[in-house]
């Protein structure tokens, strides 16, 4: 079936408000028409307000129920937990991994904890973590190089994020991906900010072996922007156990849970 311009942009507009999000190639596919040509039907309908462009597709003009609090802020909430956490995650790492770091409070705690390990390779959009690893490299903590993605900051969360940020991890291939979120609630990880899901979820998708760092503030519950399927994750490091209800439940039975437990 063939869609006039006009019909396929307000097919697209229907689909936005119910999904609150878009991807470039599966309305290619679905409409039978190039990349280009849909991407021409975003540019217009970004222009009208109708939605907002990101890398890979688009996704609606809402204002979130629930804001994202200031990174500072974050940073001290479940703080003996976090810093349990990224203690287990650095752990985990092994001379001559090549590794990537999002952006989060609790992964801050993982680049504070690295330490003893030789020719590593670290990649992150994370301003606040980029800092405190140079500050650990200079000191002889660990042995390697940091690589800090570009992208467009956002000082509220320190972080980089975008279609560059995008496009660079595209590049790469990680041994391991340490992540963290806003909320997990089977079967869904997400995040406040749509910009940095998507990253998030290409490091996923370029690393050998994903671990998700969620203290259990963020069990039970669900933000804005759906990261990935808990199936694509290998190891979640938490301070609880797994909820009772997901063991029985097959997308999860070979994920492996670590609790950490002390600093």
């Amino acid at each position: 079936m063939t869609f006039l311009s006009e019909e396929r942009q307000n097919i697209i507009v229907d689909l936005i408000n119910e999904q609150g999000k878009v991807l470039a190639t599966e309305l290619a596919a679905f409409f039978a028409v190039t990349p280009e040509t849909i991407r021409r039907d975003l540019h217009r309908l970004e222009q009208k307000r109708k939605l907002k462009r990101v890398h890979g597709g688009a996704i609606g003009i809402f204002s979130s129920i629930e804001s994202e609090p200031h990174f500072e802020h974050k940073r001290n909430i479940m703080l003996y937990a976090k810093t349990a956490i990224g203690k287990k995650a650095a752990g985990m790492i092994d001379d001559g991994d090549t590794i990537v770091i999002d952006v989060g409070t609790t992964t801050l705690q993982l680049a504070k904890e690295i330490q003893g390990v030789r020719n590593v390779t670290i990649v992150t959009n994370s301003i606040a973590a980029a800092n405190v690893l140079n500050d650990r490299l200079e000191k002889k903590h660990f042995e390697g190089k940091v690589i800090v993605l570009g992208g467009i900051l956002n000082p509220d969360q320190k972080s980089l994020s975008g279609s560059i940020t995008c496009r660079m991890l595209e590049d790469f291939c990680f041994d391991k991906a340490f992540i963290s979120c806003g909320g997990i609630m089977q079967p869904d990880i997400s995040d406040y900010d749509m910009e940095e899901s998507l990253a998030s979820s290409i490091m996923i998708k370029q690393a050998e072996k994903a671990y998700l760092l969620v203290d259990s503030s963020k069990a039970g519950r669900r933000s804005f922007c759906r990261i990935c399927d808990i199936s694509q994750i290998d190891c979640v490091i938490s301070d609880c156990g797994m909820p009772s209800g997901w063991k029985k439940d097959t997308k999860v039975q070979q994920l492996e849970w670590i609790v950490a437990e002390g600093v």
